[in-house]
């Protein structure tokens, strides 16, 4: 397949593990899997102890579908940043000609596309997006700004990949800030370094990192060092399988970049800032069984009881 990120042995061998004990279900797209029981209820007690320790935060609590309404996400600056990992969705509005033609390319599994018009949504490529124009809506942000807990959703991105951890379709646990910039600079931080001790907790070997972005092309590369050299994003790293250590959450300054925007302001006008931080559920989740064993019901106590009190 063009495009597909190849595994090592490794990874290709933590694969056939995972589907050969039912964790993940083969579909026979690389990237997309479906989820067994023993997977989601390890995926879900993760998910459940972010919300405990989340808890004193006090955080407004917004759900969105994995979809996105085109006009916000073309607002965004996503194409200019991550071209190359954007989800659009397309439907059929031809005639009935039309559509007896689409049945017949689609069913020699011929190129059905020219069928298709875009739809005004998109897939979401991040939990935090809709958060940002469902904020502005509402005029001023209060004295002392907002945290949302966005929730743990799918998002999508198109990076087909035969490593189990680099998925197209994963659950993103994410909260949001948004506030005065020394206010959110600081639960930014705060998060990091209450993130470690979560992943710490569950028996995960974390560490953080100062990071950057895939971002596209030769303006991509500079937009990422300057990311860097300013520290505006930090994840936390755990080995799962390959060569290097895989992010797990993420811990991401955007300044006023999304206030300009969606046009996000303070009581006094001036532009508010936002961080974000995501967990990869699935990724923790599959940390969690390489760590610990296949079989979550033989796992250290100590493990455990944090996960299931």
């Amino acid at each position: 397949m063009a495009g597909l990120l190849a595994a090592t042995p490794d990874q290709a061998e933590f694969l056939v593990e995972l589907l050969d004990h039912g964790l993940l279900i083969e579909t026979g797209e690389p990237g997309v899997y479906g989820r067994g029981g023993g997977f989601e209820r390890i995926r879900e007690a993760f998910d459940r102890l972010v919300s405990r320790v989340a808890e004193p935060d006090g955080a407004e609590a917004m759900r969105f579908p994995p979809v996105l309404p085109r006009r916000h996400f073309e607002a965004s600056g996503y194409l200019k940043s991550f071209p190359h990992l954007a989800g659009t969705i397309f439907s059929f509005e031809g005639t009935e000609q039309e559509a007896i033609e689409q049945e017949d390319v689609a069913h020699r599994h011929g190129d059905w596309s020219g069928y298709q018009r875009m739809t005004d949504l998109v897939l979401v490529p991040a939990a935090c997006y809709p958060v940002y124009p469902a904020i502005a809506r509402r005029g001023p942000l209060p004295p002392g700004g907002l945290a949302i807990d966005a929730g743990g959703a799918y998002v999508f991105r198109h990076e087909p990949s035969a490593d189990p951890a680099r998925l197209q379709m994963f659950h993103q646990r994410e909260m949001v800030r948004l506030g005065e910039p020394e206010t959110v600079a600081l639960w930014r931080n705060s998060w990091r370094d209450r993130a470690e001790e979560v992943l710490t907790r569950v028996g995960l070997d974390a560490h953080p990192e100062v990071a950057a972005d895939p971002f596209f092309g030769r303006a991509g590369r500079m937009l990422a060092a300057n990311q860097r050299a300013q520290e505006l994003k930090f994840e936390l790293l755990i080995p799962i399988a390959g060569p290097e250590p895989t992010a797990v959450a993420s811990f991401n300054y955007h300044q006023d970049h999304f206030a300009g925007t969606y046009g996000i302001t303070m009581a006094d006008g001036s532009p508010a800032h936002t961080a974000c931080l995501g967990f990869g559920l699935e990724r923790i989740t599959l940390g969690l069984l390489r760590s610990h064993g296949l079989d979550h019901t033989r796992w250290p106590a100590a493990v455990t009881r944090q996960l299931w009190p």
